[in-house]
């Protein structure tokens, strides 16, 4: 079966029947956008078609999470990660940043703190300030020389704990440096949260997408049962096939008790999931997985694309992402950017017209995140822009 994952679908003109869309409408029309964790394919026929025809239908009122939808999570999971889940463990929710606060105000009272290592997704940098408690931070280890990988610093993870330390909110694999974390770096981060008593949100929206030949994700509860009682585990089929704008994800929480404190704090702030999103997700679960297959051999091409220009920007380096459609660059000494002022994501859509995420929106300034899940002339395209600035 042959997936289109080559032509490019305008999303910028609303007037002539293109919906807008937040990734195409920040910036005027002079500037490519590879910014927001969107992609620019469209999502799986058989996904289109099962919400063609639920709109048919005409009603859309309050849904139910089909039972059949939480069967199909089951199914994945033991699948995929190996992971034996219980439908009963689901708590459907509209979003996976929305489920990182609610845990926040689930698990933790006033005064306690909320730890992150960074760099991390910027969300997670207001979770703390968003729901009163006391925000706390720790640093990942920087590649230690070119094509090496960022590193889990777990002496300065440790070092950041304090008596008022409540909950870590994890990420794996990781955005925005694409890391597939590996069992044994794993293995002393569950040893901390053990030691320290330690509640976990491990945002894993990105594992259905690994790019790095032999990589295996396995999800923290699963990898180290021991933590399975102190862990959500947030999922959604949003990265994987294109859905975020239907607005549905899941908590996974074994424990009854974790399970009803993080359901107690939903009610009355998040609403019903989407009944399309319900729809979609099911049917991408279930009858997807090929176009996922054919996705990821798209991204393991632009992600070489991306290597192999990323070389040939002097200052600039990248540890190639072993998962995600996200690459995070380094342009601290960008030679191409030394004659001019201002944050590198700032110069490079001034004068390349190319829009990244801000390094500093995700606690480390200097620094842009890439987003290659564009078609091939699009990237292509924005390459070109960029070279004319950094190959300078």
């Amino acid at each position: 079966m042959e997936f289109d994952f080559a032509t490019p679908i305008e999303r910028r003109h609303p007037e002539r029947g293109e919906w807008p869309s937040q990734k195409w409408h920040r910036y005027d029309a002079s500037i490519l956008p590879l910014w927001v964790a969107d992609m620019d394919f469209r999502s799986p026929e058989a996904v289109i078609e099962a919400l063609q025809a639920r709109v048919e239908h005409g009603v859309y009122g309050y849904g139910v999470v089909p039972e059949s939808l939480k069967r199909t999570l089951c199914e994945w999971s033991a699948r995929e990660y190996g992971w034996a889940i219980e439908p009963e463990w689901q708590l459907w929710i509209p979003g996976v940043v929305p489920a990182l606060h609610v845990a926040s105000l689930a698990l933790t009272e006033r005064g306690d703190g909320v730890l992150t290592v960074t760099p991390i997704y910027p969300p997670f940098l207001k979770v703390a300030e968003r729901t009163g408690r006391l925000a706390q931070q720790a640093s990942l280890a920087e590649p230690s020389g070119p094509g090496e990988p960022w590193r889990l610093d777990l002496a300065a993870l440790e070092a950041a704990i304090t008596p008022e330390t409540r909950l870590l909110l994890w990420c794996q694999p990781h955005n925005p440096t694409g890391r597939v974390w590996r069992h044994e770096e794993l293995a002393g981060l569950a040893a901390l949260v053990e030691r320290h008593d330690l509640l976990v949100v491990s945002d894993e929206l990105h594992c259905d997408l690994l790019l790095e030949e032999g990589a295996e994700h396995r999800p923290l509860a699963a990898a180290f049962p021991e933590l399975a009682a102190r862990t959500i585990t947030l999922w959604a089929p949003s990265k994987t096939f294109n859905l975020a704008g239907l607005t549905a994800a899941c908590a996974i929480i074994s424990d009854a008790s974790m399970r009803q404190r993080f359901a107690a704090a939903s009610r009355g702030l998040l609403p019903d999931v989407n009944v399309l999103g319900l729809v979609a997700a099911e049917v991408a679960y279930a009858q997807c997985n090929a176009w996922r297959q054919a996705l990821l051999t798209t991204l393991r091409g632009h992600r070489q694309t991306l290597i192999e220009r990323v070389e040939q920007w002097p200052g600039v380096s990248m540890s190639a992402p072993e998962a995600t459609y996200l690459a995070w660059l380094d342009m601290r000494n960008a030679q191409g950017l030394a004659a001019y002022q201002g944050a590198p994501q700032e110069i490079v859509m001034d004068k390349a017209g190319v829009a990244l995420s801000d390094g500093n929106d995700f606690g480390w300034p200097g620094f842009v995140r890439l987003n290659f899940g564009t078609t091939a002339s699009q990237l292509e395209e924005a390459l070109g822009r960029l070279d004319g600035v950094l190959k300078r």
